[in-house]
Parts: structure tokens; sequence; C-alpha cells
């Protein structure tokens, strides 16, 4: 044990330390251990590694870069894995009812792993949607040092001289459907659009997740950018290593870091980067662990004030790649803190406030992709909320690259997204509708599903801003066009989303930040009353279970109490 660490003051010494601790040693002895390695740190090297999809699969590859600089700095590495559920594989079915699941199962897991076995510290790793913030609700949870690094961003396809993503093999599917496009066309692109590891390539949830990340403090500068099949990762993942180990000799933690500063840094990337609306309900989540208040209105007027900078997709032309050929996260970082809109004093995982993290980064003059906020795409942020009678709790919208901001139609029902996605794929719908698919919020799908396949199909079809659809579920980060979720409170609670008609008439202004139904506090009063709750498919397993615990979206779609109700922090055993 060297002079560096006080292991009689970190939670390991129960597992290693003493008389009482020989049973455990004999446990590390049998996996190969030394005395040395069992008298250093236990750092949990958590990945969610897996086979199920490109953003999982080079996380392992990474952890062993990781476990590397944990050893060179004096720590013993812990590998674990935990679940995923890959959105692109889940989208347009049932599994989607899985994906938010997945984030509080991914929390949970990480949680119990490093409670049961006392670890000190951790470097998480993750890909998919739902995995990053799953892993930084871990950290803050246990507050134990923490550093969270990201699997990296898939390589773009070409296709006909143009790069692609998966968001174009889903829109494909529109076309194909609305007969502009072949089959021999359609498997010629679905064979080119993702060509390596890694995660979808847009600004979509993980790619917006991951610049969150560094925004947020928790992850090393740079680390976001490079995409999965770049060695250039591993120099990462071994400095995340090295590094996890200082925040354990300085005893600097998560919650140090991750403050109500700090979450407005997070907030303000998402909007200037034209972010996935998914962030406003993981920023909140993250902030309920660990006690602070910041939900989604929070994080929406940041939205508000914040300029759209970033031309990335799937509203714009650029990809992950394209950033981080220009100097990656820390340049549209530092163009935001130049502009006055990011906290320069906020702590990091580097020991050292975002200002000083920054200080060597300029935005380059020979580019388009990150804009001066003196020339900002538009004044008002990629993502805004909504709020009025139709959504009382809030809603949110994705308005980077919209042509216009307000929308006025009359509604069109469905009661789940097969049957949205029938209507459309039928191409029974009109012009001017607005599409309203309901009872498929946290509790009421259960699990809160994202509706991609549907926008997608639209937009194939040449009607992306021919109609507008709103849903008490979610929207993919890969979705354009009016496209407004979260609508709270959801459906299958009473909410007005749940009470409306073929043909009530909604307006959508996101100029002004409104989404309301013409009808009365009377009418809508009387039409609660006649409301009658509904039940679900999923009466028993880890869906029941979810929607028995689960909030609502506004406050992040949380599952237990969180920081406030806390009277013992891991950390601290």
């Amino acid at each position: 044990m060297t002079a560096r660490f006080d292991k009689s003051k970190l939670p390991s010494r129960y597992v290693s330390v003493g008389a009482q601790s020989a049973p455990h040693r004999s446990y590390y002895y049998a996996m190969g251990m030394t005395e040395k390695e069992i008298g250093q740190p236990f750092v949990g090297v958590a990945t969610t590694w897996n086979e199920a999809a490109p953003c999982n699969i080079a996380l392992m590859r990474q952890a062993q870069a990781v476990k590397k600089g944990v050893k060179a700095a004096g720590g013993t590495p812990r590998e674990f894995c935990t679940i995923t559920v890959t959105d692109g594989i889940a989208m347009g079915h049932a599994g989607m009812k899985s994906s938010l699941v997945s984030r509080e199962v991914i929390a949970d897991s990480v949680e119990l792993t490093m409670r049961g076995h006392c670890y000190d510290a951790i470097v998480g790793l993750a890909g998919c949607d739902k995995s990053l913030p799953g892993l930084m609700m871990a950290m803050v949870r246990l507050n134990v040092p923490s550093i969270f690094m990201y699997g990296g961003s898939i390589l773009p396809g070409r296709y006909k001289g143009k790069d692609i993503t998966v968001q174009d093999v889903f829109e494909a599917v529109g076309k194909h459907s609305a007969g502009t496009m072949s089959d021999a066309d359609l498997h010629d692109i679905e064979c080119v659009a993702c060509p390596s590891a890694g995660s979808c390539g847009g600004q979509f949830t993980a790619n917006t997740m991951a610049c969150v990340s560094e925004a947020i403090g928790l992850a090393i500068p740079g680390s976001a950018g490079a995409p999965a099949p770049y060695e250039s990762r591993d120099a990462y993942a071994e400095a995340s290593g090295q590094q996890v180990m200082d925040l354990i000799a300085r005893n600097i933690r998560p919650r140090d870091i991750v403050t109500r500063k700090s979450l407005e840094n997070a907030a303000r990337v998402v909007a200037a980067s034209g972010g996935s609306t998914n962030a406003g309900l993981h920023l909140p989540a993250i902030a309920h662990e660990c006690g602070i208040e910041f939900d989604l209105h929070d994080v929406c007027k940041i939205f508000r004030e914040t300029p759209y900078i970033a031309d990335l997709k799937p509203g714009g032309r650029y990809v992950a790649k394209d950033m981080f050929e220009i100097g990656g996260v820390p340049v549209l970082l530092k163009a935001l803190l130049d502009g006055g809109y990011l906290h320069g004093d906020c702590m990091t995982v580097t020991g050292k406030t975002m200002a000083e993290n920054l200080s060597g980064y300029k935005l380059p003059a020979d580019q388009d992709v990150i804009r001066p906020v003196s020339n900002p795409l538009s004044t008002t942020g990629g993502v805004v909320g909504l709020r009025g009678n139709l959504a009382p709790e809030g809603a949110i919208v994705k308005i980077a690259g919209m042509k216009k901001l307000g929308f006025t139609g009359p509604a069109r029902c469905f009661d789940c997204e097969e049957d949205a996605f029938r209507a459309v794929d039928q191409r029974i719908y009109r012009e001017g509708e607005v599409l309203v698919i309901r009872y498929e919020g946290p509790r009421g799908g259960p699990g809160m599903r994202e509706m991609l396949s549907t926008t997608a199909a639209l937009y194939g079809q040449g009607m992306g801003d021919k109609v507008a659809l709103i849903t008490d579920g979610r929207f993919s980060g890969a979705t354009r066009g009016f496209c407004i979720g979260h609508v709270g409170p959801e459906a299958a609670v009473g909410g007005p989303i749940g009470l409306l008609r073929d043909g009530d008439m909604i307006t959508i202004d996101a100029a002004k930040g409104t989404i309301s139904v013409a009808l009365s506090d009377t009418e809508l009063a009387e039409r609660r009353e006649e409301w009658r709750p509904r039940s679900t498919n999923y009466q028993s397993g880890a869906l029941w279970r979810y929607a028995q615990t689960v909030g609502t979206a506004e406050k992040g779609a949380v599952t237990h109490p969180g920081g406030k109700a806390e009277t013992h922090i891991f950390a601290d055993i």
C-alpha cells in the first residue's frame, strides 16, 4: 500500500483489511491477485459491453486500457458488465418498452455491484442511449470518485457520394413504403449505413449524452470525440484509469463536480448542438440522484436562452466524426465559454475547472461544423420546451433544422404506436393533421417508447413537415420535424392528451413555447369525469414493477426518492 492512499478510509477496507477479511482475501487470491494488489484501492471498471449492437462491441477493448491505467497509478481494477437495450434494434416494436427501463436497471445494477463488493471508485464506459445516463446516475448516487468514458461514435456510411447514418435507413423504409425506393436500393443502403463499431453517428441521444459527459465534468476533455474504431480511444481510456486514482487520492467526488452550475453547462451543450430531446429526461434524473432540483422546465429555460451553433445531423449536415476532426467537444464548449454561456468555474474530473481545461482550445476559422455564438444557426437552442393546457407539466421538441415553428391542425388519435405506424405505413392520414400517440408514457406504456419508426416513415414519404406528432412517449434523438414528446401529465393518469378526440384543434407554437387544444377548462373537466384508467398487458415482471414506481417525465421519469431522501452515501460507509 502506497502512502498516497489511506485504505482505512476507503470502502474496500471491509473486504481486504484485518483478520475479519481473511475469507474475502482468500477469494482474491483465488483470482490470482497478489497481497500488494489486495492492499491497493479497488476500482470498479464497469462497461455495458455486449453483442447486441455496434455501440457496445468496442467497450471490452477500451476497458482493458482503463485497467492498464488504474494499475499504473497504484490501483487494482475489477472489471464488471451490466446490461444495455439498444434503441436502434428495439425500435418500432414492443422491445422499445424496455429501453428507458434499462437506464434504471443499469444504475441499480452498478450500485449493487459496487455496494456488494465495496469498491472505492469507478470508471464507467458506455455506448448506447440509456447506458450513458444510467452510468452517470450510478456515479453520483454512489459518490465514489468516478470518471465516465464514452465508447465512441460509429463511422459514417457512404451512399451515392454522401455520408449517411442509421437515420437514413429508417427514412428509407418510408420511401420504400411510398413506392419511391426499390427493394434493391433499400438493401444497398442498409448494407452501408453502419460500417464500423460505435454508437449512431449523428447528434442523436448517445452523442448528445457523450457531449454532456464532458460538459458536466465527469469525463476527461476530448474523450467523447474519437470514433469507436480509432486506437486513440485507448489512450483516453488509459488516462481515465490513471486519473481516477488521482481523484481517490484527492477525495474529489462526483457531487463535487455535478452541481446546479454544471447541470446548466450540460443543458447548454445539448441546445447548442441541436441534441436529443431525451436529455430533457436524463439531466433531471442525474440531478435527482444528487438531490438537486432541476426539472424539465429548468432544462428548457436554458435551451431557449442558448444559441444553436453546431450543424449536426439529424437537423444539420455533419456527423460526430466531423466535429471530432475540428477539435471535438472541447471546441464546442470553448465557443460557448467565450460567448458567456458556460460556468467556467465548475470543477471537473481533471481536478481543474472547466475554464482551465479549455484554455488551450479555440474555434477553428476554416470550418463550418461549429459556428461562433455571434453567428448561430438560430438564437434559440436546437431543443425547446412547450407548455399549455394540453401539456400542463410540459413537453419538448427538437427544432434544429425546422423551417417553421408553428403548426395548427385537427387531432388524429392513436392509443398506441403500432396503430399510428400502421396508419402512416398505409398512408391513411391527411396532410395538416396532428397525429396523437398516447398511452405510451412512462407508466402507461409502460416504458415511454421512442417513435423513430413512425417519424422516419413520415419523412421518407415526404410528409415530415406537413403533419405534426405529439406523444406522451418519446422521440428518438434521430427524429426531426414537428414531433413533440414527453407530454405530461401522460394519458395513463388522465392527462389532457388522454382526453383528446379526433378533430380537436391543436396549436403548437415553438417560438412562444406553447402547446394547446381549443377546449375550455370546463370541457376538459367534463371529459376527465368520463375518462377511465386502462390496464396494460404488462401485469408482471420488470415492466410491471417499473410502472408501479416510475414518476413523471417532467421530473426525469425516476423510480426512487433520490438524493434528498438519503441518510447515508455509499462512499462514506
